[in-house]
């Protein structure tokens, strides 16, 4: 007959829903009771999300029954240890109390769009009336301030903390406000743990229902420093479609998994590229044929005609999701819009809020609300 260890090393396979994290590190079996043939687990679930608890259930069952005759679950109304709750004493030493939510927009590689996809998921959870800061982390090559259409410097309170820059309705900060984006930077790893730090301790947040996270590429000190002493509800991984990506991007999603931060899915970025156009004089039954795509392309009774080209081969977000067991977010094209509103300042989903690009990032933060506020 199996003991209470070996249940619970058996149960380290059923991931909550949504969560990279299973429910035995998550904290949720509260306690297990062996008679015969038969098995009682207390296990407590916070979420309100029935279709949540059903899973967690069913899954627990599947695994217990070929073990046991009879599996009885009873839900309890303890919370369970999520992500959020008991943080562990480096991590009290950021006043971040007033901070419901910190999401970190992550990848091992560099390139694959983290900055823009933050600022455009950030402004979407805004747009659903939720108070969010935006932090640029990227001490080294600060991105933000351009995509958003910033230069000024922070102010500071009477106590010498950080004001935030409100702008577009978000609290953003960002190292380039400091340093200045033409500045280049030569740090040493504990100083770059240091200014990480600061942009925690010394930065006046106030009441956030999000704080969202621009990471830098890579596993670095950085990353450490964020995983060892914040207590983050979720990382986003980012990717481009082609192989050479996902693998620096594995790297990255692994590391989150070590120090036990729950991923809450992937996004593939520039996933395929969109042409549109139209021929002069042509008629119904028109068809047109491009080296390098094998199907012929349609051309409509007016003549226009719409292409998508996957120029990073196509699916390595999907991939990447089905080996974290973890959603696709969403899958972001290759935009001229988009191009062009991040480099005027303006983050597409305020410039051209009707674009299909943009109902994208607000469709990524209705997902990332839902699994937060189950």
């Amino acid at each position: 007959m199996m003991d209470n260890a070996q249940i619970l090393e058996l149960l380290k396979s059923v991931k909550y829903p949504g969560f990279s994290r299973d429910i035995v590190s998550f904290g949720l079996i509260k306690e297990i009771t062996i008679k015969d043939d038969a098995i009682n687990i207390d296990i407590a679930l916070k979420t309100q999300n029935q279709d949540s608890k059903d899973k967690v259930i069913a899954d627990i069952e599947t695994k217990l029954s070929n073990h046991f005759k009879e599996v009885n679950i009873q839900i309890i109304n303890e919370s369970p240890n999520n992500p959020q709750s008991n943080p562990s004493a480096e991590q009290n030493k950021f006043n971040l109390n007033n901070i419901k939510n910190i999401i970190a927009i992550a990848s091992g590689k560099g390139g694959v769009g983290k900055s823009t996809v933050a600022a455009n998921v950030a402004l979407a959870l805004r747009e659903n009336n939720n108070s969010v800061g935006l932090l640029d982390l990227d001490i080294y090559g600060p991105s933000l301030p351009i995509i958003l259409g910033m230069n000024e410097n922070p102010k500071m309170t009477d106590d010498r903390k950080i004001i935030p820059i409100e702008h577009y309705g978000l609290k953003v900060m960002s190292f380039g406000f400091i340093s200045g984006n033409d500045t280049p930077v030569i740090w040493r790893g504990p100083l770059v743990s240091r200014m990480t730090e600061q942009f925690f301790n010394d930065v006046h947040w106030g009441e956030l229902d999000y704080l969202v996270l621009d990471l830098p590429p890579g596993t670095g000190d950085i990353q450490l420093t964020l995983t060892q002493k914040l207590r983050m509800s979720g990382a986003i991984i980012i990717t481009t479609p082609q192989d050479i990506a996902l693998a620096d991007v594995q790297k990255g999603a692994d590391m989150f998994r070590k120090v036990h931060t729950p991923i809450l899915g992937v996004i593939e970025n520039m996933s395929s590229l969109q042409l549109t156009g139209k021929i002069k004089g042509t008629n119904q039954n028109n068809s047109i044929k491009i080296d390098g795509i094998d199907d012929a392309i349609n051309v409509n009774p007016d003549g226009s005609f719409s292409i998508n080209i996957n120029l990073f081969k196509s699916g390595g977000g999907l991939k990447e999701s089905k080996r974290l067991d973890v959603p696709l977010l969403g899958q972001i094209p290759i935009s001229i819009e988009m191009m062009h509103s991040t480099d005027t300042g303006k983050p597409i989903i305020l410039s051209n809020p009707q674009e299909p690009v943009s109902n994208l990032f607000r469709d990524i933060a209705k997902k990332i609300q839902s699994q937060l506020t189950d």
